[in-house]
């Protein structure tokens, strides 16, 4: 049985949920399981939860629900973490186009780790990566797995730019900043698939316990990919495995399909 998480007092108006264990797929399962369970089965006085890598921030009323009452509801949920089902598994591919004007630090990681460009690309598009959660800014991925080979610190000084779509390497994760914003990340490439288009429903393409897949494209793709996204012709492959069985279910993306 999994042990019980610690609840800290996080404000006036939410709770910390935190859970043992260390960042993990195992323990972001718990993450994630416990957030399901709280939308499913929610309680007067619950407003809002917010999951990160192994932790769950709980926003409540606290006119509607006192924190003790909270605290033993929250544990009750904690319980029943192990039963709870979660959304089906998907795996999602993201085209993306590495170095040049597209991915600037790229060499950069390259020396750093005393490989080549090519080496660099190769492996980071070779992994299988779980999304944690999202945060920063909407709908940016949170990614683990990335190898450890191709790990560097962020910038010094951050851009006061970073285009909409870069794929960065953060220290040892890996992320795609879906909307032009600042950012200290090492740019090694470019997707033109939009992660957030704010009038769809749900605005965001990927969702935390997603797994993801870098496809390395060519320049000539990524400009052909980027026409299509904009003409809403662009269908973003996502494969579904359905639990319990073997079977999966591979079908488009309409989330990502559409111009902004």
């Amino acid at each position: 049985m999994a042990q019980e998480p610690k609840i800290a007092v996080a404000g006036d108006r939410a709770v910390l949920v935190e859970f043992p264990g260390g960042v993990s797929p195992q323990t972001n399962r718990q993450v994630r399981g416990m957030a399901r369970a709280l939308e499913e089965n929610p309680f007067p006085g619950l407003l809002e939860v917010l999951p990160s890598y192994r932790s769950l921030l709980v926003v409540y009323d606290p006119l509607a629900i006192d924190l003790k009452t909270l605290n033993q509801k929250l544990t009750e949920r904690a319980v029943a973490i192990e039963t709870t089902e979660l959304p089906p598994h998907r795996t999602v591919e993201i085209p993306t186009v590495y170095g040049g004007e597209f991915g600037p630090d790229l060499l950069d990681v390259a020396e750093y780790n005393n490989l080549t460009p090519a080496e660099v690309v190769k492996i980071h598009s070779r992994q299988t990566y779980l999304v944690y959660c999202l945060g920063f800014a909407p709908g940016f991925p949170f990614l683990g797995g990335m190898s450890p080979r191709i790990a560097m610190p962020r910038l010094d000084n951050p851009r006061r730019k970073v285009p909409a779509g870069s794929v960065g390497i953060g220290g040892h994760q890996t992320g795609i900043y879906p909307l032009e914003t600042p950012g200290g990340w090492r740019l090694i490439g470019r997707t033109p698939v939009h992660l957030y288009l704010p009038q769809e429903d749900p605005p965001v393409l990927l969702q935390a316990g997603d797994h993801l897949r870098f496809v390395p494209v060519s320049q000539e793709e990524y400009y052909r990919i980027s026409r299509a996204v904009a003409a809403g012709r662009y269908r973003v492959k996502i494969t579904t495995f359905i639990p319990g069985t073997k079977m999966s279910r591979r079908r488009p993306s309409l989330a990502a399909s559409r111009s902004p």
